[in-house]
């Protein structure tokens, strides 16, 4: 594998993980009567602070498991238990009602408070591990090993496709005004608690890969990885 391609397959599969469009329901409520520059500061510090993250897992994320004593099958378990719980949550009727801002659209020339005021809150559980949950940060660590067979180009191509796949999704988040309005208070409502599903099986899928890299033998190949290369 050339470093383009490994750029491209970390870009995809970050795209995939952060799930911008996915997220957009969620990042709208949070940002209820926001105006537009008030929610583009938002949506730029999260995402800032997903590449920082993420970066700081393809530089250490070996080497911090490695010092901790902690598998990549554990880490899988953990964070899939961690997703299940969100994903539950998501499932609940009020559970946009905990991104309120009673202060939103007090003053639309407040741009640098709100958008700390909002950053502070949603770091957890919108940024972590919504965002970036165990999937994104085992495909960034995987990628690290990656990248390391091919000297420099390798780390560059790999920081580039997490700096793009950040960037989209910057982009999708400051979109989310038009979007709101389309889908209005219940469609966000639904389209949230359909996501909650999907997290809950994903969170499931985790934990089920977690336990095949355990405990090699006790699931089958169609469980752990249900869509194998080539389809079979």
């Amino acid at each position: 594998m050339n470093a383009v391609d490994l750029g491209v397959n970390l870009f995809v599969a970050l795209f995939a993980l952060l799930d911008p469009i996915g997220n957009v329901p969620i990042f709208a409520a949070a940002t209820a009567g926001a105006s537009l520059r008030q929610r583009i500061s938002v949506s730029a510090m999260i995402c800032l602070f997903a590449v920082v993250f993420l970066g700081f897992f393809f530089f250490t994320g070996l080497g911090l498991l490695q010092f901790f004593g902690i598998s990549l099958a554990a880490f899988r378990i953990a964070g899939g238990i961690l997703l299940l719980l969100l994903g539950l949550d998501m499932a609940r009727e009020d559970f946009l009602a905990i991104f309120a801002d009673a202060d939103a659209a007090t003053d639309a020339k407040d741009v640098r408070g709100y958008a700390k005021r909002r950053f502070k809150r949603l770091i957890v559980p919108f940024a972590i591990p919504l965002m970036i949950g165990p999937g994104a940060i085992s495909a960034v660590i995987i990628n690290a090993g990656e990248a390391a067979k091919l000297g420099l180009v390798g780390t560059v191509s790999s920081l580039v496709a997490m700096i793009a796949a950040c960037v989209v999704t910057f982009l999708c988040f400051s979109a989310t005004g038009p979007i709101s309005r389309i889908l209005g208070d219940v469609g966000m409502a639904i389209v949230v608690r359909v996501l909650g599903l999907i997290l809950c099986a994903l969170a499931i899928q985790f934990i089920l890969m977690g336990l095949g890299e355990a405990l090699p033998g006790m699931f089958s190949a169609g469980v752990t990885a249900p869509y194998p290369a080539g389809g079979q």
